[in-house]
């Protein structure tokens, strides 16, 4: 498809597509595929380390981004850690890879038990900017439309995103461009090559994003 815009209805926080499910039924992953390479992104930053396993919540009033490719990959954490409950120390995410990409009213939060650990960018006129910005998802929801977009393209072939590719025989889909409003991210990991937070802010709260 070509020059073709797709809206995708708002999904609730709490009722988000569950991407999990997404992955494990799309994506082919092997026994040994606990051990690969996640991705490299710009052939220097790598996302090879290993999770904490703790959950964070990401939300913004608006992502605007050139250059997207999503596809799903396990993450792993530490042998034994202590958040692996029956995991086995994996997760299925779905990475968010975004070449150029701006964010209004950016939060994210941490429930570290009784309080978050809470982070503000982005506001007053001064979004957030990022470069190949790579994010792990396990449940994402807002209101999406596409540009130019190609989907069940296999996740090796994908280059919307320089240097920034999934294993072979994996689902994927990219896109010239992408724009999200009231998103919603449940993540475990992110990276970027370049990460501009105007107005940040950080500390401790009773409540999260």
């Amino acid at each position: 498809m070509s020059d073709d815009t797709v809206p995708i209805e708002p999904v609730p926080p709490q009722s988000g597509v569950r991407w999990r499910r997404f992955a494990a039924s799309l994506a082919v992953v092997g026994a040994g595929a606990a051990g690969m390479v996640v991705l490299t992104a710009q052939g220097v930053l790598s996302a090879q380390f290993a999770i904490s396993g703790m959950p964070f919540v990401v939300t913004a009033d608006k992502l605007s981004g050139t250059g997207f490719e999503q596809f799903a990959t396990l993450d792993q954490m530490i042998e034994d850690s202590p958040n692996q409950g029956d995991t086995g120390g994996q997760v299925v995410v779905i990475v968010s890879a975004i070449d150029k990409a701006e964010l209004t009213n950016l939060c994210q939060s941490i429930n570290l038990g009784g309080m978050y650990m809470k982070l503000t960018a982005g506001g007053d006129g001064k979004p957030v900017n990022a470069r190949t910005l790579v994010v792990d998802s396990d449940e994402l929801s807002g209101n999406a439309s596409f540009k130019s977009i190609d989907i069940g393209q296999d996740a090796s072939t994908l280059d919307r995103v320089p240097g920034v590719r999934g294993n072979p025989g994996v689902f994927g889909q990219q896109a010239d461009t992408v724009t999200i409003t009231d998103l919603r991210q449940n993540n475990y990991a992110t990276t970027a090559a370049v990460f501009t937070l105007p107005n940040l802010r950080m500390r401790f709260t009773s409540e999260g994003c």
